[in-house]
């Protein structure tokens, strides 16, 4: 059963914070409480796509207060580029190290993900769009990451392929911040690559030492 029903989307909405209000809030109330007298101080910033199957907090069973959240189209980090114009993530980044002190940055992929399958598609299919085609090509970079042997693969093992490759593209960027750098150099900071699949429940990560994807179990 769709989550909205018959009902209109905002009045679910509504209903969902009042649901939200009685149940969740009142038994977490002294946590929130102290999140507004004490601010904020969680040590993870998260990167995620802005797709409604993957939100970080739920996958993550994570309470208010313990991760510092950035959602975009396909999880795209630009690279470094401060010429004094509006920069999202570029923003959030730099809050979550210079304000929050984060010790760890997650670039969080999934599979399915429709921005990734717009760049590699070279927006082909799309409708004529203002932002999104030239937003996706942020990250054309990526490409040059996919696999010697990528032609040769199934559309699934094309799809992931092309997911794995724009969360390095993401976090080869994030290293070209000079505050993030400076920190990874001295050991402060960790830099992570995760992807989460819809279908299946499973996560999959960048092993540090390998480099390879590994299955969290």
């Amino acid at each position: 059963m769709l989550f909205w029903g018959k009902a209109k989307p905002v009045d679910k909405l509504v209903d969902g914070y009042r649901k939200f209000r009685r149940t969740t809030f009142a038994r977490e109330r002294s946590r929130y409480e102290r999140l507004a007298q004490k601010g904020q101080k969680p040590k993870i910033l998260i990167i995620a796509c802005s797709d409604s199957r993957v939100s970080p907090s739920v996958v993550f069973n994570t309470p208010p207060g313990a991760i510092f959240v950035a959602r975009n189209i396909a999880n795209i980090v630009p690279p470094h580029n401060p010429d004094g114009r509006p920069r999202s993530i570029g923003a959030a980044v730099e809050y979550a190290i210079k304000v929050l002190n984060i010790s760890d940055i997650i670039v969080k992929g999934h599979a399915h993900c429709g921005g990734v399958k717009a760049l590699v598609n070279h927006g082909e299919g799309l409708p004529e769009t203002d932002y999104l085609k030239a937003w996706v090509e942020v990250a054309a970079p990526a490409r040059a990451l996919l696999p010697t042997n990528f032609d040769a693969l199934d559309d699934n093992g094309k799809r992931r392929a092309s997911e794995f490759a724009v969360i390095q593209n993401s976090i080869m960027n994030l290293s070209g911040y000079p505050w993030v750098r400076e920190r990874l150099e001295n050991g402060a900071l960790k830099l992570h690559g995760w992807h989460f699949d819809i279908h299946d429940g499973k996560l999959t990560r960048i092993d540090h030492e390998s480099g390879e994807w590994v299955v969290v179990t």
